[in-house]
């Protein structure tokens, strides 16, 4: 099943830098930081692969969740013109850089380096 997970998030990519879709400048803001939130879950998802206990429908749901949520406190954000975004930023950049940390580790153990 992780393959799957793999093959959709190279799939996306691909898709992404192969179609050009206009978007207006003010939502590049918006688009950013939900891209922030989806990338926090894929390596939350593959240091759950590495822990064995992955799951799906959580991985899926808080892909999603992250990412609305994300966009949500930008936008309510940028209404009350306080630049909720950062807060955004550093959570999850935190929460990423924790992740990828976790992840080096387990390839390291379990590849046995010498």
């Amino acid at each position: 099943m992780s393959w799957i997970v793999l093959l959709g998030f190279l799939l996306g990519i691909v898709m992404g830098l192969t179609f050009k879709v206009p978007l207006p400048p003010i939502y590049g803001r918006y688009l950013g930081i939900a891209i922030l939130a989806a990338l926090d879950s894929v390596v939350g998802g593959i240091r759950s692969l590495y822990e064995k206990n992955f799951n799906e429908r959580l991985f899926i749901a808080g892909f999603f969740t992250n990412s609305l949520l994300a966009t949500f406190i930008t936008f309510l954000g940028d209404r009350v013109g306080v630049d909720l975004a950062l807060a955004a930023i550093v959570a999850f950049g935190v929460r990423m850089f924790q992740n990828l940390t976790l992840i080096r580790r387990y390839i390291f153990q379990s590849r046995r380096w010498e």
